[in-house]
């Protein structure tokens, strides 16, 4: 196994964070490293090496909730802002003025906010698979629940779905596709597949926007275990979903459109 530098703690945010921290300390710009999900620190243990034998100084930290960082039981304590907040806190603890920020994965979503948020305190924004996106029409949880249905992983995560449907994420794999596929815990045949929302017909909501499935690739059908493909003969919860906006309060939230 690669040797990691010593595990260091930091009080930043209101939360102890961990992390790792190597190379030259005069290193005016170092690199920080945030990891995705579901993954810890150490994920970057190759870089960490990398970076401080090229002559820079490399931190990695384990985000609130992962490794040995603390791991607040409130939802509300996981807010983008509190993400990115702790970044800059850990760079208050080692005085740091700017730093390049690298996110992988979910990191890389982090470190887009953070250089939003904070962008006197980041030199630079490196992020590995995570593109930048425009903030979501609506919330995004409700979009991604309307659009597959509580058996999507991240819909059947929150503390409702789970405790009525006990679910667990498996992943499942296709010779050019990669999804989640969530199954029953107590079921012994493979769970059914989520149903579309039932339609809005209030007069006072208008479909503005269909989200977009141009060029996306079916998830491979193994026993029925691919939470985001509809059963035979039902409609699919991916082409029958959109963006209504009510006129009245200028709101927008995910709504069924049909086909």
């Amino acid at each position: 196994m690669m040797e990691m530098p010593p595990l260091q703690f930091a009080q930043a945010n209101g939360v102890r964070l961990a992390f790792y921290d190597a190379g030259p300390r005069d290193d005016p710009t170092p690199f920080l490293l945030c990891h995705g999900f579901p993954e810890i620190a150490f994920t970057w243990r190759r870089q960490i090496k990398g970076l401080s034998e090229a002559g820079f100084r490399a931190i990695a930290l384990d985000q609130r909730g992962y490794g040995a960082s603390d791991r607040p039981p409130e939802v509300e304590a996981y807010s983008i802002d509190r993400l990115a907040g702790d970044l800059v806190g850990l760079l208050d603890h080692l005085k740091i003025d700017k730093a390049i920020i690298v996110g992988h994965d979910w990191g890389g979503y982090v470190v887009w906010e953070t250089a939003l948020r904070y962008p006197d305190r980041v030199a630079g924004v490196v992020s590995l698979n995570s593109p930048h996106v425009k903030r979501a029409p609506a919330d995004p949880i409700a979009m991604l629940r309307a659009r597959f249905g509580d058996r999507m992983y991240i819909s059947s995560g929150s503390r409702t779905a789970a405790s009525r449907t006990g679910f667990s994420p498996r992943m499942s794999t296709g010779s050019s596709t990669r999804c989640f596929a969530v199954r029953s815990r107590r079921a012994k045949k493979p769970a059914a597949q989520g149903q579309a929302p039932t339609r809005i017909s209030s007069p006072s909501l208008r479909p503005t926007t269909r989200l977009k499935t141009a060029g996306r690739r079916s998830c491979p059908r193994r026993s029925g275990r691919c939470s985001s493909r509809p059963s035979d003969g039902a409609a699919s919860p991916v082409e029958s979903t959109g963006i209504a906006t009510s006129p009245a309060t200028g709101k927008t939230q995910p709504v069924a459109t049909g086909r």
